[in-house]
């Protein structure tokens, strides 16, 4: 009987239990994942199908960052583009093709219109037009000078762009090493932020002197005013690279180039090449070319020229029109220009003299600025090998003793000091070789351009 029953207070009891099991089981959160196919259990234990779920279209990936910062062609192209001073030069080289087509034009005939008496019946007119004939090559030389001129125009530009695209690659690789400098600074201030976070809680603990914090938080503080100076510099040399390119301040904001791309040096063939067809010396040397085209022309302006000149005359008495034909030339007895020739000619003398002078200036300043600069390639070659891991690992090493209690402060200091006197020697190293390099190319104006 009792095996009998028991079924039942089972079956009698399950209906009770499950709204309870059923509002715990409500309480516990739960997570499910369907897929569109799999059917879905309902709470009565039966299945419901779900619609198929339709995947969202795939997302295009998006097109990699553009780089914030400027490149060094980019500034050179801007600069070479937009600088007022190398337009003006250009407008100046342009007036130049007037001047050479002014001086190929011949003088303009005159025409003379006389009367004698104002009364009808005795007046006589005459009419005359003449025309001036230069002799000598007069026009030739006028339009051989007025060429010099257009010459010396474009390479007077041809300098001017040498001067302009070192001065822009100067200013910014200035502002690279400002960037650097201010990278510097940071990582100095965090090293002294550190090194301060470090003597606090060895003094709490009572491991070192209160003066050993001082100590950390002065130097966290000379850190700081190294920031701040260092940023500084950085809007300045933003500044001056703005004023290069022609742009106006603030519109660049970083620079994106390696500082430590040293520019190659050329051998002594290639250097002689590049200083015989430097700017500077080609322009010297048509300073020579105008001056004796200048003499040449004094020289036919001491000829003297003939003006020829047909007309007729009206006279009432004759009763006819005369032919009048007319035939002038001035006698160079006093003046045949000798005191312009001899001008022109001390001018051509001093062009020569002036022309070699900077043919062994060019050739001195060239040659100390590739020593200079193979001395600061040895140095930073030098600090990059040797100076800078010994710095870098003497200053682990003290700052790790110093956590652990086996250096003083004092050592940490000095390892520290020690690392950021080579980190500064090394961009300063950097940036007296890219100011030679500029210094170069604006001198022989033909160097290519670093990335």
């Amino acid at each position: 009987m009792r095996r009998s029953l028991l079924p039942l207070a089972c079956a009698a009891l399950f209906p009770m239990a499950s709204p309870v099991l059923a509002q715990a089981s409500d309480d516990v959160p739960r997570t499910t994942t369907a897929s569109p196919s799999s059917p879905t259990p309902t709470a009565f234990g039966s299945v419901a199908t779900t619609a198929p779920i339709t995947p969202a279209p795939p997302v295009p990936p998006s097109p990699p960052n553009p780089p914030i910062g400027l490149t060094l062609d980019a500034a050179l192209q801007t600069a070479l583009r937009q600088n007022p001073l190398l337009q003006a030069y250009g407008h100046e080289l342009s007036a130049s093709e007037g001047a050479i087509g002014q001086a190929g034009l011949p003088p303009n005939p005159t025409l003379d219109l006389s009367a004698e008496d104002t009364r009808r019946a005795t007046r006589t007119t005459q009419v005359m037009l003449s025309q001036t004939l230069e002799l000598g090559g007069q026009r030739a030389a006028r339009v051989t000078l007025a060429e010099r001129d257009r010459d010396l125009a474009a390479l007077t530009l041809e300098a001017q762009r040498a001067e302009l695209r070192a001065h822009t690659i100067q200013a910014f690789f200035e502002v690279l090493i400002a960037q650097e400098r201010v990278t510097v600074a940071e990582e100095s201030l965090a090293i002294a932020t550190r090194g301060t976070e470090t003597a606090v809680r060895r003094v709490t603990a009572g491991k070192v002197s209160p003066v050993e914090e001082t100590r950390a938080r002065v130097a966290e503080s000379s850190a700081r005013i190294d920031a701040r100076l260092a940023t500084a510099d950085l809007a300045a040399a933003l500044q001056s690279l703005c004023a290069a390119m022609g742009v106006p301040a603030g519109s660049i904001a970083r620079v994106d180039g390696r500082l430590e791309s040293l520019p190659s040096l050329p051998d002594g063939a290639t250097l002689s090449e590049r200083i015989d067809r430097s700017p500077q010396l080609r322009r010297a040397q048509m300073e020579v070319q105008r001056a004796d085209a200048a003499f040449q022309l004094e020289r036919t302006r001491g000829r003297p020229e003939v003006t020829v000149g047909i007309g007729a005359q009206r006279a009432p008495d004759v009763g006819r029109t005369q032919p009048l034909i007319s035939v002038s030339m001035p006698i160079p007895l006093f003046d045949r220009n000798q005191g312009a020739q001899a001008q022109a000619m001390r001018r051509r003398d001093a062009a020569q003299a002036m022309a070699q002078a900077e043919a062994q200036r060019l050739r001195a300043d060239v040659m100390q600025a590739v020593a200079q600069l193979q001395a600061r390639i040895d140095e930073i070659e030098a600090l990059r090998r040797d100076v800078l891991p010994g710095a870098q690992t003497a200053h682990d090493a003290a700052r790790r003793g110093f956590e652990l209690g086996k250096f003083g402060f004092l050592e940490v200091l000095d390892a520290q000091r020690t690392f950021l006197q080579a980190r500064g020697q090394y961009v300063l190293a950097l940036s007296q070789a890219h100011r030679l390099a500029a210094d170069i190319d604006r001198r022989l104006g033909s160097a290519d351009a670093r990335p």
